[in-house]
């Protein structure tokens, strides 16, 4: 009898039409549109990631961002440089008239200040001469200044000058007994001195009672006067000449009673509108090749500030995607460090930047027609946005590992050496509130807390050591034995000790940077998710191919906008 072969069980096969077979279907389709799902979502993530040139490869997307970025480079670069040579005309012309002013107004001054004063002088008759010459040289200007200088109306609409001394109200002093009787209330008594009053012969002012001063008593003199003058120098560069108007103050002060009047002058210039400006060539159209430079690097701002905001946006939206699908998942939340590498630092350094480049412009264009004066203020914008402009440069040699060392062991040694910062700083203010009160009173650089913090900070990078040491005066020698005890230790401290430690932090950083570019760095959920689309392409090739075919062809063109360009 012949054997008959085995008969495996055949597997039923649910009927079409019935619950099973319509669940089976629907599991079926949810797990391939979830697989779908994923790997749609790792090619969005490599290509976030991928640098311009390798977008280029995958997609043949052209890097906007990256060609906007380099022309922006050459344009507020070019425009940094026409602001800054015009800007320095400015402000020598504010110094040059300064200096000249000092020499015009000042009896006997020398050509250099004695200190944070211009001069001084030690007798009574040297005082009132000093107020006269100025009052004179002040009546006699146009016949002797050698600038463009006019006569400007004060606050009260008047031209002239304006003469003020405080004293105490009364007081009566005998140093010889040593006795002393004042009372310590301030009076301010001013006079308005007119060209007319000052032009008299003989001048009755000298001899008012006003000028009848008693040093014993008086604090402070006062003389203010403005001019008017025109800066020429701007038509050589074909640009609008600019009209000044100087605020100057002299100031005699006697408030130590010391025996000493030390002499303060001060000039304020501001830049007014010229009311009436008949200039004839090239000037005014050159001035308007200017503006529309200035307006094409507003719209190349604007530009980069759009693009750079939408990369953002779509950025975050990325990162929602990941977050849900990986809480979904992996039934855990993604790590902050995975999460902060969505948020692009750089796009974000570039929209500040772009947005000081378009305020600085537009500052720059109202000054250009003479609407605006503030050259401070457009310069401090114009100057840190192309600092941020040209720190942006770093994100493209980032790409490349060779150079991508300086960001990486930046961002590795920040948070510690902010730390080590914190402690040292309060040594280092310990110190500088110390040799301010000790020996303030015995050398310049500690006078106060501003100038002692600088030379500590000049003392700990090695500079003008033996000069702090040799400038102490010897006159107490308690106060001398301390400074050496002061500026021994804190040389030592912070050069041999605290500095040291501070660059070992950064190198101990460098060094684990340098490990992880050899050995790979440590792996985060982000990098594993996208590892695995690394694998399935090295073992599945036809099948990740097959699946890549899938997922373009089933992506809504309603889609493509989540598709952050990085």
């Amino acid at each position: 009898m012949a054997r008959q072969p085995y008969r495996f069980p055949q597997a039923r096969i649910p009927e079409r039409g019935s619950g099973v077979f319509r669940l089976t279907v629907r599991n079926a389709m949810a797990r391939h549109d979830s697989e779908m799902k994923e790997e749609c979502l790792r090619e969005d993530l490599k290509f976030y990631f991928m640098s311009p040139c390798e977008k280029y490869r995958a997609r043949c997307q052209i890097p906007w961002k990256l060609g906007l970025q380099i022309l922006k480079i050459v344009m507020v670069t070019t425009q940094l440089v026409r602001f800054g040579l015009s800007n320095q005309l400015v402000v020598a012309f504010k110094e040059d008239n300064t200096v000249a002013f000092k020499h015009l107004f000042l009896k006997g001054y020398s050509g250099t200040d004695e200190d944070d004063y211009s001069c001084s002088v030690y007798t009574q008759e040297d005082a009132y001469e000093s107020i006269f010459f100025a009052i004179n040289q002040y009546h006699q200007l146009k016949d002797i200044t050698l600038g463009t200088l006019g006569y400007g109306e004060n606050e009260d609409n008047r031209i002239g000058l304006k003469v003020c001394k405080r004293h105490y109200k009364k007081g009566t002093m005998f140093p010889s007994n040593e006795t002393l009787n004042i009372d310590n209330d301030i009076e301010l008594d001013c006079v308005h001195l007119d060209l007319q009053d000052i032009s008299k012969d003989p001048p009755d002012w000298k001899n008012s009672s006003f000028f009848r001063l008693e040093f014993y008593r008086l604090l402070q003199v006062e003389i203010s006067f403005r001019l008017k003058g025109i800066d020429l120098q701007t038509i050589h560069s074909r640009e609008l000449p600019d009209c000044y108007v100087f605020q100057n103050t002299i100031i005699f002060d006697n408030k130590a009673h010391s025996g000493k009047i030390k002499i303060y002058f001060d000039s304020d210039a501001k830049i007014e509108e010229c009311k009436d400006l008949n200039i004839f060539g090239s000037t005014q159209k050159n001035t308007q090749y200017v503006l529309v430079f200035d307006a094409f690097v507003i719209v190349i701002c604007l530009a980069s500030l759009i693009l750079c905001t939408r990369s953002i946006v779509l950025a975050l939206r990325l990162r929602k995607r990941f977050l849900n699908f990986f809480l979904e998942k992996y039934k855990r939340p993604v790590c902050d460090t995975d999460q902060w590498k969505f948020i692009n630092g750089w796009y974000v350094l570039v929209i500040i930047s772009d947005l000081m480049t378009i305020i600085g412009s537009i500052l720059k264009m109202e000054i250009k027609a003479k609407n605006l004066t503030n050259y401070d203020l457009c310069s401090i914008f114009l100057g840190t946005s192309t600092l941020l402009v040209w720190v942006g440069v770093i994100r493209y040699l980032g790409y490349f590992q060779a150079y991508n060392v300086l960001i990486l062991t930046m961002q590795a040694s920040l948070p510690k050496v902010l730390r080590f910062c914190a402690c040292a700083g309060m040594i280092y203010l310990g110190y500088t509130f110390c040799g301010w009160i000790v020996l303030g009173p015995y050398h310049d650089k500690f006078e106060n807390l501003n100038t002692v913090a600088e030379c500590l900070f000049s003392l700990v990078n090695g500079d003008d050591m033996f000069a702090t040491f040799a400038q102490i005066q010897q006159k107490s020698i308690l106060v001398w034995l301390f400074s050496r005890l002061y500026l021994y230790s804190f040389i030592s401290l912070f050069i041999y000790m605290i500095l040291s430690l501070f660059i070992a932090l950064i190198t101990d950083s460098y060094d684990t940077i340098k490990k992880f570019q050899q050995n790979g760095f440590p792996e985060t959920d982000l990098q594993e998710f996208l590892k695995e689309c690394s694998s399935k392409e090295e073992y599945q090739k036809e099948s990740s191919a097959f699946l890549s075919c899938i997922c373009c062809r089933r992506r809504k063109r309603s889609d493509d906008h989540l598709i952050p360009i990085n």
